[in-house]
């Protein structure tokens, strides 16, 4: 398509035109309004995006499950897969900003300004374990005083922006990991374990560390893994961990070296799957004191967590302490 016109289009320029409401409304198929919407950029049947304003006064959608967070334009990125200036020049031509060419026949609906919050509020309704999820968590060593330790609740409701977002049945339980407060808001992220996708919704920074908080002071081995429920799993058999959001968002430099600083080793312990070894390759490359260790594919588990439930902690510890005597073995000829 061949997108040469005047004027230059711009965000500004969009903007001149109509406000950010109509074209989010226009490209999601949905009005702008509070609540909670299914997002119509993927597959799913969970109610679990919303609307709010950014810091700059930005109207953004938000997907709580996979964490994506979109402009106006970034739906239409998504929508269309294509780059930022196409997504700005597929609008204009849509909505007759382009002489000559001809906008779509769709009506288009003015949206009024959204007055919804800059914030996204994250709050839970917690209740006491039950047995049956206290044996749950007990399959990865992860016992009562250990869930209280990292701070992980079991919810009987929890609330997105004030709405209902969700309520636990045995069938679909809720966990409530805890991270404290940022500018007075509660930082939460919610687990899923029994949904087949979209497990986790939270407010949380993509920088926020799981476990630092739980760390020691030093040791002589920290193991950086990728979830919180892998962290508790470690500490229940003495072994310190903490884990980034996931593993294509890294620790930061300056949170990494003062682990260095505390730590005598550091070993990468991310899933076994295509992703989890592509990026122990890719940070072992980039930091080369980072030890990598990946639980071979003859074990048939993923992560440490569901090897524990697997083989148990007799058979968990064995495993640790053979890959404590690879990492040395490693370690002489590297």
């Amino acid at each position: 398509m061949d997108f040469s016109f005047e004027p230059k289009v711009t965000r500004e320029f969009l903007l001149n035109e109509n406000n950010e409401e109509t074209y989010m409304s226009y490209y999601l198929g949905i009005p702008v309004d509070k609540g909670l919407y299914v997002s119509p950029l993927r597959s799913d049947h969970h109610k679990t995006c919303g609307f709010f304003r950014g810091k700059s006064g930005r109207l953004y959608f938000k997907d709580f499950a996979t964490g994506e967070c979109f402009a106006f334009e970034n739906v239409v990125m998504k929508k269309f897969n294509c780059n930022y200036h196409e997504a700005l020049r597929i609008i204009a031509k849509d909505f007759g900003f382009i002489k000559g060419e001809s906008p779509i026949s769709k009506p288009v609906v003015k949206q009024a300004e959204f007055k919804g919050d800059k914030q996204t509020f994250i709050q839970i309704e917690a209740q006491e374990f039950s047995e049956e999820e206290l044996k749950w968590w007990n399959q990865y060593g992860i016992t009562k005083p250990i869930l209280n330790k990292y701070r992980i609740f079991s919810c009987r409701t929890v609330f997105l922006n004030g709405s209902i977002f969700s309520q636990s049945t045995s069938k679909c339980p809720s966990y409530g990991y805890y991270f404290g407060k940022k500018e007075h808001v509660e930082q939460w992220k919610i687990y899923y374990p029994k949904r087949s996708d979209y497990r986790f919704i939270g407010n949380i920074s993509t920088k926020t560390i799981q476990g630092y908080r739980q760390l020691p002071k030093n040791g002589k081995l920290l193991v950086i893994t990728k979830s919180l429920k892998d962290c508790a799993c470690l500490y229940g058999m003495g072994i310190p961990a903490c884990a980034p959001q996931s593993e294509t968002q890294f620790i930061s430099n300056t949170i990494l070296e003062d682990l260095r600083q505390r730590f005598d080793k550091i070993v990468l312990l991310f899933d076994s799957d295509l992703t989890g070894i592509h990026y122990t390759n890719v940070l072992r490359r980039k930091y080369d004191f980072l030890i990598p260790c990946i639980i071979p594919r003859r074990y048939g588990a993923k992560d440490i967590s569901d090897f524990y439930k697997k083989y148990g902690r007799k058979g968990t510890i064995k495993f640790i302490k053979e890959s404590i005597k690879y990492i040395k073995e490693w370690e002489r000829h590297s």
